[in-house]
């Protein structure tokens, strides 16, 4: 499936919309758990969310879904590449954060057993990692990979499914050198944000961050 995708690519150097979406919702979202690595899967409101978005997306076709391997991110991405019968391509790199031994962990109990690494790691994310972790900077780097390999696949409207964190940094990571870097942006669940991408360029534009309409 990947090839045959691979071998149609009729609009590679056309403006083309890529749509970030965070995976539905799942028990340790409800919990305030850390999930990071561990595979969670949607509860029942996330999979309400994922057939929400199947809808939602109909307007929006896209020729390719890339999605992290992580079964939420999985079972987001294959409802919303129903929509238009598009294919879904694993990317390594498009996995959460690692927080090693905080993940199942809430932040009160991080509070409670490690707040000094905690509070250090949210003052200099970027040099301090979770015990067993990865800090702000390989997840950058991540990041960086992933788009790397997400660009030259690209046929024409595409999605992205991945996570709440690791798509902060991603959208950040897109927007770098554009003028319109803002920090983190963190979108909520079953949330469509899209970017205008011009290939011939490079040039992206934010056009409409974390869009909920479509879960009421």
């Amino acid at each position: 499936e990947k090839a045959q995708y691979q071998g149609n690519r009729k609009r590679k150097n056309k403006q083309m919309n890529l749509y970030i979406i965070r995976h539905g919702q799942t028990d340790w979202n409800i919990a305030k758990k850390i999930q990071g690595r561990q595979d969670i899967p949607l509860n029942e409101r996330g999979r309400y969310q994922a057939g929400c978005l199947k809808k939602a997306m109909e307007n929006r076709p896209v020729t390719a879904v890339f999605s992290s391997p992580q079964i939420r991110a999985m079972e987001t991405a294959k409802a919303v590449a129903s929509s238009s019968g598009s294919v879904v391509i694993p990317v390594k790199d498009l996995m959460e954060i690692n927080y090693g031994f905080w993940e199942g962990k809430t932040e009160e109990e991080l509070l409670q057993e490690d707040r000094a690494l905690y509070e250090a790691w949210w003052s200099h994310p970027a040099e301090t990692a979770p015990p067993g972790g990865e800090s702000i900077s390989q997840v950058n780097e991540r990041c960086q990979k992933a788009w790397k390999e997400i660009k030259p696949q690209l046929a024409g409207d595409a999605a992205i499914v991945a996570h709440g964190g690791l798509l902060a940094h991603f959208m950040e990571q897109l927007l770098k050198g554009s003028g319109e870097e803002g920090g983190e942006r963190v979108v909520h669940n079953a949330s469509i944000t899209t970017f205008e991408y011009a290939p011939e360029t490079g040039r992206i534009v934010l056009v409409d961050f974390d869009r909920c309409d479509h879960l009421d």
